[in-house]
């Protein structure tokens, strides 16, 4: 945690008085993601496992299919930059300047989607199903995982799983920047995705839902609330989406027919 979050000394303020404190709050830093020499985008992000963030980016924005296109990643933590080199570096040069420009991603960490990532996208055809009391036991799992959350309160948390528990687990100040962790590890690591779920402490939109269901992720979880376009998003690509994971309450959006109760 020492990475991810500093002390910093405070003035409290309560009704019965004033007085200075030392409260930890979590690190923010800019990192800059150099593929083949192209200066490709500056993302706002927790400093840490900077190499799945850059690795996870990198196929959620397709510029990567496959761990076998990347010949080596270096990561300069002091300078903020991670380089990827690919293993057909001209084809790549080629690709991503003709590709949709990428600014910055800001905050988000991730860059706009267009119309035609959607129209290209498969269906999820998985027959995957989880009983309504295992989602509950997952998402407390979830979120008793992160320490930095409950030293700062500053973090988004994700986490790839299934039925039995907790399989990869990232967390950044972006909700984006946290899935493309959980992604990158994924790829990296050779852990498989297909059948698999996700659950995110942020918001569901349209975007985070096309960056899962390229993952082939038959289900979405999230202790907060989706989008109507995630919603119809999710309904057209075949994916549950469940969404106010509250105790023992939830709401499932979508494809409803793979959560049992009972």
């Amino acid at each position: 945690m020492k990475d991810e979050a500093g002390k910093l000394s405070i003035l409290r303020v309560t009704e019965q008085g004033r007085g200075e404190i030392e409260d930890t709050v979590v690190k923010e830093s800019p990192f800059t993601i150099i593929l083949d020499n192209q200066e490709l985008v500056t993302l706002l992000c927790s400093p840490t496992n900077l190499e799945y963030l850059a690795a996870g980016f990198l196929f959620s924005e397709g510029l990567l299919k496959s761990k076998d296109e990347i010949k080596k990643i270096v990561v300069d933590e002091d300078r903020g930059v991670v380089r990827v080199e690919t293993e057909e570096a001209e084809k790549f040069a080629k690709d991503t300047s003709s590709k949709r420009l990428i600014a910055s991603g800001g905050g988000r960490g991730a860059s706009l989607y267009s119309a035609i990532d959607a129209q290209s996208q498969a269906k999820v055809e998985s027959q995957v199903k989880i009983l309504a009391g295992d989602v509950f036991s997952l998402v407390s799992q979830f979120q008793h995982r992160s320490q930095i959350y409950r030293a700062t309160g500053g973090v988004h948390s994700a986490a790839l799983c299934d039925t039995e528990g907790v399989l990869v687990f990232g967390e950044d100040i972006g909700r984006h920047n946290a899935i493309d962790k959980v992604f990158g590890e994924c790829v990296l690591k050779d852990i498989p995705t297909d059948g698999r779920m996700i659950i995110t402490s942020g918001r569901i939109s349209s975007e985070i839902l096309l960056k899962v269901t390229k993952r082939n992720i038959p289900i979405v979880i999230s202790v907060s609330a989706p989008t109507d376009l995630a919603v119809r998003l999710a309904n057209d690509f075949g994916v549950t989406l469940i969404g106010f994971v509250k105790g023992k309450s939830m709401n499932v959006y979508t494809n409803g027919w793979r959560v049992a109760t009972g």
